[in-house]
């Protein structure tokens, strides 16, 4: 099973109300890129990692007048893709959706929002984030989207993310620079701080778990997270004495190696008995099928896959370090 991640920078733009594809000469929400440019190239991308399941950052809005799960149906069509089936959870007013858009045919997929010990990600979460003994309220703009999914046999958890952007936007002066950066990354680390907590409740579930999107993060990204000791991806990944999550990039990251930093992630738990987890990653050139890629805001999408069999004879993967066998 092949399972693939996709911000697509404004997909929206690409829509009229309907859910009918703009398909022309008219400006994208990319700058310089037409409509008919960067939905060629999205299709192209698509194409080409021909997944099972989507889980698509920035898919089109949802509100009283459009819905996102049409458009993204109307594309797959238009794209001749074979995951054609769209899901959205709890829409928001950032006209930018996370979607799961699937093939039915081999996956299923449904809604299912979480309260344990911390709130639904539609709802406010209370934690104190400048260290003056006040709980500060938190919210998702774009709640995470939690799916329970079975395919080939395999029951388990999915949480799509799209994390809050720690660019200072409006900001004009290097102390507004400043001020708006160290904010933004207080808010976002809450949000990952909530974030884990939900997927500590899975793992000690003993759940199956998949996190995946884009998190506006990773080890060493800026100079910022100097001040606050560790990233928001890591938080999510687990600290010491944690039930680990395992991510490629911010492992080869956090053990100083040459790896770039890379902001949509697959975070993966600890494989089952008899279940083994082909993990890897695509970093994709600008061009693709003799193209030049204008899909997204990242050209760098990132797979995995969970296989059924024997663990002889597919290797194994141990949630603290990188596949070994096949890849």
């Amino acid at each position: 099973m092949r399972i693939a991640t996709y911000n697509v920078e404004w997909f929206t733009n690409l829509f009229d109300d309907d859910g009918t594809l703009f398909y022309d000469e008219a400006w994208s929400g990319r700058r310089d890129v037409t409509r008919r440019a960067q939905i060629d190239a999205v299709s192209a991308v698509f194409q080409a990692l021909d997944a099972d399941a989507f889980m698509v950052i920035e898919a089109p809005d949802t509100n009283r007048h459009r819905s996102g799960e049409t458009a993204l149906e109307t594309f797959a069509e238009h794209a001749g893709l074979r995951a054609r089936k769209a899901l959205i959870g709890f829409a928001n007013d950032t006209q930018q959706e996370i979607a799961l858009l699937y093939d039915p045919d081999v996956v299923s997929a449904r809604h299912d929002p979480r309260e344990d010990k911390t709130p639904r990600f539609d709802r406010e979460f209370r934690i104190d984030l400048d260290v003056d003994d006040t709980r500060d309220k938190v919210m998702w703009s774009k709640p995470p989207l939690e799916l329970a999914i079975e395919a080939e046999g395999l029951a388990f958890r999915m949480i799509g993310v799209h994390a809050k952007s720690k660019a200072p936007h409006g900001a004009r002066t290097d102390a507004a620079v400043m001020r708006a950066s160290i904010a933004n990354r207080r808010k976002q680390l809450a949000q990952c701080v909530w974030l884990r907590r939900r997927v500590e409740a899975h793992l000690n579930d003993g759940d199956p778990l998949i996190v995946l999107g884009d998190f506006n993060d990773g080890p060493g990204l800026d100079e910022y997270e100097k001040l606050f000791g560790r990233s928001g991806v890591e938080v999510v990944l687990g600290g010491d004495g944690d039930i680990p999550l395992y991510d490629a990039h911010a492992d080869f990251a956090r053990n100083r190696l040459a790896w770039p930093a890379r902001q949509p992630r697959v975070f993966i738990s600890r494989a089952r008995a008899g279940i083994c987890l082909h993990y890897w990653t695509t970093l994709w050139s600008r061009r693709i099928c003799d193209r030049p890629i204008h899909g997204g805001a990242f050209g760098t999408p990132l797979m995995m896959a969970p296989v059924t069999g024997p663990r002889s004879a597919r290797g194994t993967f141990d949630g603290f370090g990188p596949f070994s066998g096949h890849a």
